[in-house]
């Protein structure tokens, strides 16, 4: 591989890395841990042991990136986090 490809390469990287946006999810006092799993099962298409441990860092933690992608594709996923009275934001 020469140089030119090399650097190429990792521009191509820097970029799809600047393009990805993030959706975080925040701790609240309202809604049950179910409620948040079967939530992020639902609208970030995680597995339930993947949506548990989110669940468990935004408790303790207080937030949790749960989503990472395009933002459109994300846009919808926020969307229906929303409408389930989470609170979440695209980054």
């Amino acid at each position: 591989m020469g140089i030119k490809e090399k650097i190429q390469e990792e521009v191509e990287v820097v970029e799809k890395e600047v393009n990805e946006h993030y959706i975080v999810l925040y701790n609240d006092d309202v809604n049950t841990f179910d409620h948040v799993i079967d939530m992020l099962v639902y609208a970030c298409d995680h597995t339930p042991e993947q949506a548990e441990q989110c669940s468990l860092i935004v408790h303790y933690k207080g937030k949790c990136t749960v989503k990472t992608g395009d933002y459109d594709d994300l846009k919808q996923r926020c969307s229906k986090l929303l409408q389930a009275d989470l609170s979440a934001e695209i980054i």
